[in-house]
């Protein structure tokens, strides 16, 4: 039994109500990510084109037709906004509804009482162009961006190429033609645009989800103020790379580093005024470090670093470097930034244990606010005995 277009396109309007509220409720409110506001728009307004296609042949098509055209161009224009997101700014808000503009003005001038293929050029053109955006959005998101994107970046292509060819069988077969009828016509495209939809959804779903739980490992792995390592994730990884200098017999040494009247600056200027000075700190380090060093907030207004084959003495001259970086950042939130003391261990000969190495720090980081602040201090000076 051959199915009309009217059944199928009802069946399409199931599937995409279905997979819209299923979107909706699983996956964006639980990620309220921008790429899946986006998807759920282009859900909604593929539904409600598709519906309105409902009234080709009826005395309504004469604002039916055309409001289908524009609501299906606004869903793949959706569709672009959404794959832009993940990689840079959403597009300003008039490049979004020139397309559906365009598309609006040809189907309304184009006889839509009498022709159910009015303004149809410039509607297929429309989902070829704006589709093939989005697929060359995902296609310059790093390849390691996650598992599924690529995937994403295939069936957008797939969707665009289609549109096109519907296009080129429409302006040289006509819309009567047995090409565009047998290959491209309404069938044909209801049955693929269901498949489609259902890829994609399932797919962007699974995206989400990998998105959402790079968040939480990025929101468990970094301080949110700083964006530098926070403690836990900091003596993680430098646990194993002290393994690491211990196999290869390479030394390092490690870095605790206090703001020096931090509490003063708060008092003073208040916490926003101490929060941009925890900033300026941070980018300081991260101006100075390398990219092999660990730089993370061990609590409050205190720093650490972790500098692999690194001796005390250079390292002493790296916190001089960063407290010179710090002096000169500027800010109108902080009139008066804080200087800064540290205390330097090295990692020595042999196996070395972090919690011993941040004692030393610790303790070299004490003498150097003792000696007045603003200095640092290496372990090794305070084991040295007075001759």
């Amino acid at each position: 039994m051959m199915l009309d277009t009217a059944t199928l396109r009802v069946a399409l309007a199931v599937v995409d109500l279905t997979l819209l509220l299923l979107f909706y409720f699983i996956t964006f409110r639980r990620t309220r990510s921008a790429y899946s506001g986006w998807w759920c728009m282009a859900l909604f307004l593929f539904l409600a084109g598709n519906a309105a296609y409902l009234f080709d042949g009826t005395v309504h098509q004469v604002w039916a037709n055309p409001t289908g055209n524009v609501l299906l161009v606004a869903g793949a224009a959706s569709i672009w906004a959404g794959a832009r997101s993940l990689r840079t700014a959403v597009p300003n808000p008039w490049l979004l509804v020139v397309a559906p503009a365009i598309t609006a003005v040809a189907s309304v001038l184009d006889r839509p009482a009498t022709n159910i293929w009015a303004g149809g050029p410039f509607y297929l053109a429309s989902m070829s162009v704006l589709i093939g955006l989005a697929c060359r959005e995902l296609f310059l998101l790093d390849r390691n961006f996650s598992r599924v994107h690529r995937t994403l970046a295939f069936g957008s292509g797939i969707l665009s190429v289609f549109y096109l060819a519907r296009l080129v069988a429409f302006l040289a077969d006509g819309p009567e033609g047995p090409v565009f009828l047998s290959v491209f016509g309404s069938v044909t495209t209801t049955l693929f645009s269901a498949v489609i939809l259902v890829v994609a959804s399932f797919t962007m779903a699974e995206l989400s989800n990998e998105q959402l739980n790079q968040d939480l490992r990025a929101r468990a792995t970094f301080d949110g103020l700083t964006g530098l390592l926070n403690r836990a994730a900091f003596l993680e990884l430098a646990e194993h790379e002290l393994h690491r200098l211990n196999r290869v017999r390479t030394t390092g040494s490690l870095v605790l580093a206090d703001l020096d009247h931090f509490k003063a600056i708060n008092d003073e200027f208040g916490h926003s005024a101490g929060d941009t000075a925890l900033q300026a700190f941070a980018d300081a380090c991260r101006a100075t470090v390398r990219a092999t060093d660990l730089v993370g907030r061990y609590g409050g207004e205190e720093f650490i670093l972790l500098l692999p084959g690194v001796t005390p003495e250079v390292a002493s001259d790296i916190a001089a470097e960063i407290s010179r970086r710090l002096e000169a950042w500027q800010s109108t939130a902080v009139p008066r930034l804080p200087t800064v003391s540290y205390g330097i261990a090295a990692t020595g000969h042999g196996r070395v244990e972090l919690p011993k190495m941040v004692a030393a720090a610790d303790a070299a980081l004490y003498k150097a606010k003792s000696l007045g602040r603003d200095r640092s201090v290496l372990a090794s000076q305070l084991e040295e005995k007075p001759a």
